[in-house]
């Protein structure tokens, strides 16, 4: 039977957060072209759609797709809005299997990436005694604290393995505090320089706002502020793909549900215990969709299944 992967992107209003996307699935394409067809869709935003991508690869003969999302942290969109698309456009093909992988949460690799971002603006800048140094690490922010409690783990084993003089966390949204919340706290504390890391796969317009609210603290601040790059599609990303999909393909791609307000009641969050987890963003489906990824409005999912069922 003839497998596909379908690389689950969010989308972006920015051009160039959604070419440093196509650049990740070139890599894995190379990666695993051997053995699957490879493929990628959009959430919001841009184009081509999930449903899309999964006709392009059913039209190919795919009859089991691994849909690995490319999401950092498990917030909504990736405990409920991708499996919402992905068991909805399932339905559409009785003769299909989609798999849904894990994001990639707390990873070796990930901290591997940190550390290697971190270093590399280490280098280009002249050597202050890291106990004299910050780490900030910008996440995402949702409002599922499971979700943030991943940013913060991961903020503390850099913490404690590389040694900082204090490391906190802060986000471009949603959770608190925000960047120019917490980043007034190094320069309280004393910290010579303080390292930005913003745990962003790609460019975009939230990390171009994270950047814009570091230098503007630079210019003002007795504490230097660093901003490391995103992490991209580094060979670290794409190793993290490589167990993300084998969990996906024997059966161990489990999403850690212990502390899940979906699941249990977490302090502050008990009205979320139970509530129905299904998509909400299908008012910004593809509104900058690229004219060259635009799907004939005459084929379609619908006429694929149809021509399934014979009618």
């Amino acid at each position: 039977m003839k497998e596909g992967i379908l690389l689950c992107g969010h989308g972006s209003r920015r051009k160039t957060g959604t070419d440093a996307f196509k650049k990740l699935v070139a890599l894995l394409k190379n990666r695993y072209e051997n053995e699957y067809e490879v493929d990628y869709g959009f959430l919001e935003f841009s184009h081509p759609l999930y449903e899309a991508a999964v006709e392009r690869l059913y039209e190919k003969g795919v009859r089991v797709i691994y849909a690995l999302p490319v999401i950092l942290f498990a917030g909504s969109h990736a405990k409920n809005d991708i499996p919402y698309e992905m068991n909805t456009i399932q339905s559409y093909y009785p003769d299909l299997e989609i798999k849904m992988g894990t994001h990639i949460g707390v990873s070796s690799y990930l901290l591997d990436l940190s550390k290697k971002r971190i270093e590399e603006q280490e280098a280009l800048l002249p050597p202050i005694d890291r106990k004299e140094c910050g780490l900030m690490v910008i996440g995402r922010g949702t409002t599922d604290p499971d979700a943030n409690s991943d940013v913060h783990k991961l903020a503390a084993m850099l913490w404690e393995g590389m040694g900082f003089g204090f490391t906190t966390v802060g986000y471009s949204g949603t959770a608190y505090p925000t960047t120019a919340e917490a980043l007034p706290m190094f320069e309280k504390l004393g910290m010579k320089r303080t390292y930005v890391i913003p745990f962003f796969f790609f460019t975009g317009v939230l990390l171009e706002r994270i950047y814009a609210t570091v230098d503007d603290f630079n210019k003002s601040s007795t504490t230097e502020y660093v901003n490391t790059e995103a992490f991209g599609a580094d060979e670290l990303i794409l190793q993290a793909f490589d167990e993300r999909l084998d969990q996906a393909k024997n059966g161990e791609a489990n999403m850690n549900c212990q502390m899940c307000k979906y699941r249990k009641q977490i302090i502050g969050f008990e009205e979320e215990e139970g509530k129905d987890q299904v998509g909400h963003h299908l008012n910004v489906k593809g509104i900058l969709f690229e004219e060259d990824e635009k799907v004939d409005e005459k084929k379609g999912v619908m006429k694929t299944f149809k021509n399934i069922l014979g009618i």
